[in-house]
C-alpha cells in the first residue's frame, strides 16, 4: 500500500522546503524520546527504596548548565539561518523574467487573468520549468492561496497586493486551496493548477477569446476603463494637462512635494488610484480623487497594467 507522506514535489525549491521540515521532525522527535527515556532512566534509577541510605549530590553543576544552555542555542541558531535563507532565497522575490498573472479571491472562488486577457475561474495554467508570480488581492474577506505540491502559501487581503511565486518542474495537476477560514463555504475554495509544456500553454492561451479583453488582451481593456473613467482628462500628455504624462513612466523615478525620492512601481501607480492624497509628486496640484470603492480589485488590476505598458 503506497501512503504518501507528504504531497508531491513539484516545484524548483519543494525539496528545500521539506528537507528542512523532516529536519525538523527528526530533530524534536529525538528530543522528545530522549527526554522521556532520560526520564524513565531516572524515576527507576533514584526511586525510593526502603531501608537504603542515598547519598546527597551536589546542586549546582556549571559544566552542565553551560552544556544545556549552548548545545540548543547552536542548534537553534542554526535553524534560524536555515529557514531564513529559505524563505529569503526562495521564497521571496521573484526573477525579473516571471510570468505575471493575476489572482483574485472572491468568496469563494479565485478569478484569474493571464498577460494576454485570458481569464478563467478556480483553475490556473502555466508553463513548466518557467518562474511564476502571482498578483494577488481580495474583493471581499481574508483568503489564503495554498498550493500543497509546490510548497507556497500566501495570504490574500483585500485593499492590499501580496505576491507569490514558484517554478513548476512538474507536467501536471496539482490542487489549490484556500487556507484562511473565509466564511460557510470555505471548504468548496478550491481549484487546480495544471501545469503544461510551453507548446501547449501557448496553444492553451490562444484557444479562447478573454471574455472582457478580445480587442488587445489587457492593455486595451485597461485602455478603454481608463478613458471610460475619465482619466484621460488629466492625464492627456497635452500642454496644460492637470496630471503627468502616463507614458513611460512606469519604473522610473519621482520626487514628492517633501523633496523625497520614490520609484514608480506597481504599488506607486495602485496608491495613487486608490489613495492619491497620499503621495504628492513635486509640481502638481493634488486635485485626483479617490477611486476607493468606485473601481472593483479587477479594474485596478487593468489599469496598473495599462500604465505599465503605456
Amino acid at each position: 500500500m503506497n501512503i504518501p507522506i507528504s504531497p508531491e514535489q513539484a516545484s524548483s525549491f519543494a525539496f528545500s522546503v521539506d528537507l528542512y521540515f523532516y529536519m525538523l521532525v527528526v530533530l524534536c522527535s529525538v528530543l522528545t524520546i530522549g527526554i522521556f527515556m532520560t526520564m524513565v532512566f531516572l524515576a527507576i534509577k533514584f526511586r525510593k527504596i526502603e531501608g537504603e541510605d542515598r547519598p546527597s549530590v551536589p546542586l549546582e553543576n556549571m559544566a552542565l548548565e553551560i552544556t544545556w544552555t549552548v548545545i540548543p542555542f547552536v542548534i537553534l541558531l542554526g535553524l534560524f539561518f536555515w529557514s531564513t535563507y529559505i524563505y529569503g532565497y526562495y521564497l521571496k522575490g521573484a526573477p525579473e523574467e516571471s510570468l505575471q498573472i493575476d489572482v483574485i479571491g472572491k468568496q469563494w472562488m479565485w478569478k484569474v487573468q493571464h498577460p494576454n486577457g485570458k481569464r478563467e475561474v478556480n483553475d490556473l495554467h502555466v508553463p513548466v520549468n518557467v518562474p511564476i508570480k502571482l498578483s494577488m488581492t481580495s474583493q471581499d474577506v481574508l483568503h489564503d492561496y495554498f498550493i500543497p505540491a509546490f510548497r507556497v502559501k500566501q495570504d490574500v487581503v483585500p485593499g492590499r497586493v501580496t505576491e507569490l511565486w514558484f517554478e513548476p518542474t512538474k507536467k501536471g495537476q496539482y490542487h489549490i486551496f484556500c487556507a484562511e477560514y473565509c466564511g460557510t463555504e470555505h471548504s468548496y475554495m478550491k481549484g487546480t493548477v495544471t501545469v503544461l509544456s510551453h507548446e501547449d500553454y501557448e496553444r492553451w492561451l490562444s484557444g479562447a477569446l478573454p471574455s472582457s479583453g478580445a480587442n488587445g488582451g489587457v492593455v486595451m481593456t485597461g485602455e478603454k476603463l481608463f478613458k471610460s473613467k475619465g482619466c484621460v482628462t488629466c492625464h492627456s500628455g497635452l500642454k496644460g494637462a492637470q496630471g503627468p504624462d502616463l507614458t513611460g513612466l512606469f519604473g522610473t523615478e519621482g520626487m514628492t512635494a517633501e523633496g523625497e525620492s520614490f520609484m514608480r512601481d506597481e504599488d506607486y501607480i495602485r496608491e495613487s488610484i486608490l489613495q492619491p492624497q497620499v503621495l504628492i509628486v513635486d509640481g502638481f496640484t493634488p486635485l485626483m480623487q479617490s477611486f476607493e470603492g468606485q473601481l472593483s480589485a479587477e479594474e485596478v488590476n487593468l489599469l496598473v497594467d495599462y500604465v505599465k505598458n503605456k
